[in-house]
């Protein structure tokens, strides 16, 4: 018999050998330290078939992914829900970006119910294995902002419940200096 499936993941995208391209994978290390129980942590290079085997069926995907803007704020944090994904270009690090998965996933039936992306402004995606300081900086943030929407979903591990990061549909934020 196989045990089911938690109803949360957490994908980590990104090469931790590409300085903050690691950004999602350095986030999942944090989780991994005080893991939320029923909450699976996986790390993708940002491949869509990676991303739809990750995320089908689940009631929540949380995505962390460093993106490229411009004009650049490195180390401020995107915040977008799934509807607002389809809509504009992809800015990712990546080939092909989130939007293009979550387009073959909807052609698919392979979309979790919930899909919440944070998106870390990068600074440097040259080859190393140092996030740069603007994105370090944002890692505690995105941290929190990913366990506010575990619990949102899966409710608290304790009676007070924290919905701070599951207002809006798309948000920025930059972490505290």
């Amino acid at each position: 018999m196989t045990a089911a499936r938690p109803r949360v993941v957490v994908i980590g995208v990104g090469n931790p050998y590409r300085a903050d391209d690691g950004v999602g994978p350095a986030v999942l290390a944090e989780l991994e330290r005080r893991r939320p129980p029923g909450v699976d942590l996986i790390v993708a290079d940002g491949e869509p078939s990676q991303l739809l085997d990750a995320w089908a069926g689940r009631d929540l995907a949380v995505v962390v992914d460093a993106v490229l803007c411009d004009p650049s704020t490195p180390g401020r944090i995107h915040r977008t829900h799934l509807p607002d994904l389809l809509p504009g270009a992809t800015a990712s690090t990546h080939g092909l970006g989130i939007p293009d998965a979550l387009r073959l996933a909807e052609v698919l039936e392979r979309t979790p119910h919930e899909l919440v992306v944070f998106a870390v402004e990068a600074a440097d995606l040259g080859f190393g294995v140092t996030l740069s300081d603007a994105v370090a900086a944002a890692v505690p943030a995105v941290v929190d902002a990913t366990r506010a929407e575990i619990r949102r979903v899966l409710g608290p591990p304790s009676a007070q419940a924290s919905t701070d990061a599951g207002a809006g549909n798309a948000t920025e934020f930059t972490a505290a200096s």
